[in-house]
């Protein structure tokens, strides 16, 4: 039996992309020969996407598109299984292309967006074709497209892990660049309070009760310390109240910028990759003596 070594190896997944285990497979299938495994490549690759598609993908990518008169922007999360394939090539034009679909033909939902073309192929089709490739799933979870009434900026942070749009009205593009950074760096649930949940008030009332009742407070002064910690609440979660990140005097908030600067926000949104997703926590040692276990049983 041929000797399959690690520079055999490295040259077939160059050729192919496909995962380093597939790729000593293959060779070991094919005896060392390079060109029949990467012909037991192209045949097995075709079956990964169906394999891989119950994985947990919660890498990924945030991709924008924002048309030359910043009348129109669109951003989407693209996620992945690990962030090794998140900066892959191929899947950053995926992205890329996909962003640009949701700009350009407004589908109504990820459904709608999978059924549109990127190069005479489905954007389902084509993703299908790149799991099979990179052997990793990888799944279209959200998008947002802006009209914009004023002009819409961005802002990328973290290897593309947070994005921002946003649509000002007014002011110059600095300004819109500092507040998309604003908003990254700050996190606001929404633009004012009427944005904000009510569930989400009655939760953090219900806690601020609580902590009163618990530190001996009379029962008389439970609402009024309550409303002041929704009232400060509100103030760290909505764009207008909080303190602006670059403010001199470490005081000046949004709102007052904004008027200062005679302009308005219309709106804005912000992706963090993998927001939500429960990720599976791998101890990396332990895998590796299992399949060395799983390897000597054999």
């Amino acid at each position: 039996m041929a000797e399959i070594t690690a520079s055999m190896v490295k040259e077939l997944r160059e050729k192919t992309d496909a995962p380093m285990m597939e790729c000593k497979k293959a060779l070991s299938e094919a005896a060392g020969d390079l060109a029949k495994a990467e012909e037991i490549l192209r045949v097995k690759l075709g079956n990964k996407a169906s394999k891989a598609a119950t994985r947990v993908t919660a890498e990924g990518i945030v991709g924008i598109y924002i048309s030359a008169d910043a009348k129109l922007g669109a951003m989407v999360e693209v996620n992945c299984e690990t962030d090794f394939v998140a900066k892959n090539d191929e899947f950053l034009a995926l992205v890329q292309n996909v962003a640009e679909l949701v700009a350009t033909k407004n589908p109504a939902d990820v459904e709608a967006l999978s059924a549109l073309d990127i190069n005479g192929q489905s954007v389902e089709e084509t993703r299908k074709a790149l799991i099979g490739k990179i052997g990793e799933n990888m799944s279209i979870r959200r998008f947002v497209r802006v009209d914009a009434k004023g002009a819409v900026a961005s802002y990328i942070h973290g290897g593309s892990k947070i994005g921002v749009l946003i649509d000002l009205v007014g002011g110059d593009e600095a300004l819109a660049k500092d507040l998309a950074m604003h908003i990254a760096a700050s996190k606001p649930k929404s633009l004012d309070a009427s944005g904000v949940p009510v569930e989400l008030l009655e939760v953090e009332r219900r806690i601020a009760i609580e902590k009163a009742r618990e530190a001996g407070k009379p029962e008389a002064m439970l609402e009024k310390i309550a409303d002041g910690t929704v009232q400060k609440f509100l103030k760290d979660v909505t764009l207008l109240d909080q303190v602006f990140v670059k403010a001199e005097d470490g005081k000046q908030t949004v709102s007052q910028l904004l008027k200062a600067k005679g302009a308005s926000v219309a709106g804005f949104t912000l992706f963090i990759v993998g927001e939500g997703i429960e990720k599976k926590v791998t101890d990396f040692a332990a895998e590796v003596a299992a399949q060395a276990a799983a390897a000597a049983q054999k």
